[in-house]
């Protein structure tokens, strides 16, 4: 009876990996695949099982986006996918009898949706959501090239929280900007893998729409954070600063810059927890974080500011910075008094500096670079000059000579005329 068992249980096993081994024939398409859209950005697929597949066939349905994206196996005979409807986009479907993908599966059934009709070029431009603090969504954007400037633009978002679309209605301009606010809805952190879909577009139709998806996982930017106290212990500076509201403490990053107006330096701390011993201070700390920075002298005036931003432990964005918070000084402030002082004395005393120069320029450049002698003047002055002076004197006795000629000759006529008298 043993052997005859074994025999059997052989025999089962061969007729299985034949079975395995034999070809799978390629099942008939799916039917009937037909596209809508639900809410502003949910794309729906639906298809019917292939008329005629085999009976022994557990059917799968094997299916992908274009270029070959998303490839995916189910037995559900729909897909769905949030996307912005800003391009065509087009869904692949076949059937096949099991999840491997290297099964031939039937030939694949396509069917697209198109863009909303209109001119690509009146669309806005730049549509982007940030989600402020985790309170509210603030969406910009810029008109569209072909577009009216007194267009009047309407901005609707969805969110799986709520129960319809509902339009924006705080639209306003921001310099070249236009803005809408809104309050997406009360979500807690579980629900941060959902999206809000918006789409923006004119009141009377005329510009084309354009749409987008946030994820609630990214694009939040925080408050900046509060400075609360400054102080120095052990040589270090203290930093206390109050963190942002609706944030878990290690969902957050924060970057603390330190200017230290005297010696141009700039410290710059960034890190994820506190850098503190909360033991060592007073008071009710909750809600506070405390940061150490070294090699701050405490001797000069210090400006600190501190900014956040959310990280990859709690979001997937982890690039968008907070404002910079209030700047707050410590330190001893230098006397300007002795500042001013030396700006007036220094000119003063250059002016003076300048004055003397030019005064005792042209002897100190004689004492600096004495002149040359010349041998020829020398000479010219030891006999030229002697020759000049013997020649100016013989004049002067000649002149003297006829002079004193002239007035004896006068004295003679005069004594004569009397005698004669």
């Amino acid at each position: 009876m043993e052997l005859p068992a074994r025999l059997c249980g052989l025999w089962a096993l061969l007729l299985c990996a034949s079975v395995d081994a034999a070809p799978r024939e390629t099942q008939p398409p799916v039917t009937n695949l037909s596209v809508s859209v639900e809410n502003l950005c949910t794309v729906i697929w639906t298809w019917n099982p292939p008329e005629g597949a085999s009976p022994n066939c557990s059917l799968w349905y094997f299916s992908h986006f274009g270029n070959n994206e998303g490839k995916q196996i189910a037995l559900e005979t729909h897909r769905s996918k949030e996307v912005p409807l800003n391009e065509k986009i087009c869904l692949q479907v076949g059937s096949q009898c099991s999840t491997n993908e290297s099964d031939n599966p039937s030939t694949l059934v396509e069917k697209c949706i198109s863009p909303p009709e209109g001119d690509p070029e009146s669309a806005v431009t730049e549509l982007q959501c940030i989600w402020r603090n985790l309170n509210y969504m603030k969406c910009t954007w810029l008109p569209g090239r072909n577009t009216s400037p007194d267009t009047n633009y309407t901005l609707y978002y969805w969110h799986s929280s709520l129960g319809k679309i509902l339009q924006c209605e705080n639209i306003h301009r921001e310099g070249q900007h236009i803005s809408c606010s809104f309050t997406p809805t009360k979500v807690k952190d579980s629900s941060f893998d959902q999206n809000v879909q918006v789409m923006v577009k004119d009141n009377a139709g005329k510009i084309r729409p354009s749409f987008n998806i946030v994820p609630l996982d990214s694009h939040v930017q925080p408050d900046p954070p509060h400075i609360k106290r400054l102080f120095f212990q052990h040589g270090d500076l203290y930093v206390l600063g109050k963190k942002p509201q609706n944030f878990r403490s290690f969902c957050l990053s924060y970057q603390v810059e330190v200017n230290n107006s005297q010696t141009e330096m700039q410290y710059t701390l960034s890190g994820e927890e506190s850098t503190c011993d909360h033991s060592k201070f007073e008071g009710n700390l909750e809600g506070t974080m405390c940061f150490r920075v070294p090699g701050v002298l405490p001797d000069t005036l210090s400006t600190v500011r501190m900014r956040v931003r959310t990280n990859n432990m709690c979001y997937e964005d982890d690039k968008l910075w907070s404002n910079w918070s209030p700047a707050m000084s410590i330190g001893k402030k230098t006397n300007p008094t002795l500042y001013i002082s030396m700006l007036l004395i220094i000119p003063i005393i250059v002016a003076g500096a300048i004055i003397v120069l030019l005064l005792y320029l042209k002897r100190l450049k004689i004492i600096i670079f004495p002149p040359i002698p010349d041998p020829g003047k020398i000479f010219k002055e030891m006999f030229g000059d002697q020759n000049d002076d013997t020649l100016h004197w013989k004049k002067y006795d000649i002149y003297e000579k006829q002079t004193k000629e002239e007035t004896d000759s006068v004295v003679l006529i005069e004594n004569l005329k009397r005698t004669s008298q």
